[in-house]
């Protein structure tokens, strides 16, 4: 596990109530119990200016972003989350965990948006050094269930009602069935079941 999984770059994604970021602190657990070293980011996140960029983002108060405006700001904060701390800690051969990655931006403004996921890929090609992971794990939710995980008061992207969240599920879907490096998770059922779909799916999958 260790020689397989040191020096990769792993992904989860999903709609908004699917579970990933319980998730991936707890693969990220998993894999520091296991020897194996482990860093672990959000994006947009994680880096000064990529916070202030995601309190942007996210901010109710912030309704007259429009998709093209949304594309852009996650993606200056994806490249200087790259930069500053992924690159580095591939560099050190760690295993990165990412809470969301550019799958996000092709199924949210790319699919549900309009924008279109080709589109969303190819400006990534132009800001980052690396565009997709080695594995992408998607966590499938209905909406009522998620729904269900959303407890609080919702963000500006949690807010953009059923419609848009229908799409932007369709979006993963329709984004995994067109990649072998992307892996599809139920993730209605509770934390420890879905937990131990991943490390089944990882312990699986060939990294080529």
């Amino acid at each position: 596990m260790k020689d397989r999984l040191e020096g990769k770059f792993i992904v989860l994604d999903g709609p908004d109530g699917c579970g990933k970021s319980t998730q991936v602190k707890l693969l990220a657990q998993w894999l520091e119990g296991r020897g194996v070293k482990t860093s672990c980011f959000r994006d947009p996140g994680d880096t000064a200016v990529g916070e202030k960029i995601r309190e942007i983002l996210l901010n109710p108060e912030h309704l007259a972003i429009n998709t093209r405006t949304e594309l852009l700001l996650y993606m200056a904060a994806r490249a200087q989350l790259w930069g500053e701390k992924i690159a580095p800690a591939l560099e050190d051969n760690r295993c990165v965990v990412l809470d969301r990655w550019l799958s996000s931006t092709c199924a949210y403004q790319g699919h549900a948006g309009g924008f279109g996921a080709e589109n969303v890929a190819g400006i990534a090609a132009d800001c980052l050094d690396r565009v997709w992971p080695d594995l992408t794990i998607i966590l499938d939710v209905d909406l009522e269930t998620a729904a269900t995980r959303l407890d609080r008061q919702l963000d500006r992207m949690e807010a953009k009602g059923d419609g848009y969240h229908k799409e932007v599920r369709e979006g993963f879907l329709r984004l995994a069935r067109g990649r072998k490096d992307f892996m599809v998770v139920e993730s209605a059922d509770d934390i420890q079941t879905v937990h131990e779909k991943i490390l089944q799916l990882i312990s699986e999958v060939s990294f080529t």
